[in-house]
């Protein structure tokens, strides 16, 4: 079964060659206590048989600087994808764009419009700031899809930008931090429902899955309605490793565990399958284009 782990992380020990320069000015401490260079994470993906990984560019170490990702993109394309951000707010972010993506071999770009384990900034005003207009016009034109870590309060923004720009795709970061005592993401009039857009994909990741359980006493319940309301076409898994504790294997294993019973073409498409469409993926290939079927 073809295995892309969808969010991982790396940390260079090089600090002349990649210095430290935080999103927000605090760097995370999972960085500072678990830091994993490539060879470390390809090991890690080795021993839990993964054969792709998409590398998320850790901004709460190196900010907009996405030269170390790229870096390993260029030295093992038949292994890795890259996720890149951004300053949305940048009066040169398309050139940004064009640069990491059309340059440097990224696939995908990342924004962060709440906290995750590590607080920082929030962008402008939000997903709907208008300096973010050329981003979302951009990515929307080039099909190019968006990892938006934000919380469920933030569903009807983003399905009035869906509805705004018709090629625009979004991946959320550990399922958005959907609500667990009600439907996971909430709706507004004039807008659709997220799984109606047939645009958004869901991340299940370590993090989202231990806030369920540490809130509801399991995730299984979320996982079963998550998969149900958006369909495994449009679920994927992502380890979060090294920023979560455990070895690659103990988090994929994790993620593995709250799965409800599905037939084997479900289960293909959530354990690589989706993230293979969305980054134009399959064994053993490199990435040539970006994001092949959004």
């Amino acid at each position: 079964m073809f295995s892309v782990d969808t969010h991982t992380h790396i940390i260079s020990p090089d600090t002349d060659a990649y210095p430290a320069d935080p999103l927000g000015g605090h760097r995370s401490t999972w960085s500072q206590e678990r830091p994993t260079d490539i060879d470390g994470l390809l090991r890690a993906a080795d021993a839990a048989d993964v054969d792709h990984l998409v590398v998320v560019q850790a901004s709460t170490v190196y900010g907009f600087d996405n030269s170390y990702v790229a870096d390993q993109l260029t030295r093992h394309p038949d292994r890795l994808s890259g996720v890149c951000s951004v300053d949305f707010l940048s009066p040169k972010v398309v050139d940004d764009l064009h640069h990491w993506i059309d340059e440097r071999g990224f696939s995908g770009v990342r924004i962060r419009a709440a906290d995750g384990t590590t607080a920082v900034p929030t962008p402008g005003r939000g997903l709907d700031d208008e300096r973010m207009a050329p981003v979302w016009q951009f990515l929307s034109d080039r099909r190019v899809p968006v990892c938006i870590q934000m919380h469920a309060q933030h569903a009807p923004i983003l399905a009035g930008l869906l509805q705004q720009y018709p090629g625009l795709t979004a991946i959320l970061d550990h399922a958005g931090r959907p609500q667990l005592d009600s439907a996971p993401y909430p709706s507004a009039d004039g807008v659709p429902q997220l799984s109606e857009t047939g645009r958004v994909f869901i991340k299940i990741t370590p993090p989202a899955v231990l806030r369920a359980q540490r809130e509801s006493g399991s995730a299984a319940p979320l996982v079963r309605t998550l998969i149900e309301e958006f369909g495994a076409a449009h679920v994927m898994w992502g380890s979060n490793f090294p920023a979560s504790a455990g070895s690659l294997a103990e988090l994929a294993d994790l993620i593995r565990e709250q799965l409800p019973s599905l037939d084997t073409s479900d289960l293909e498409l959530i354990a690589g399958g989706t993230a293979g469409r969305l980054y134009g993926l399959s064994r053993g290939s490199s990435v040539t284009t970006a994001a092949k079927e959004c």
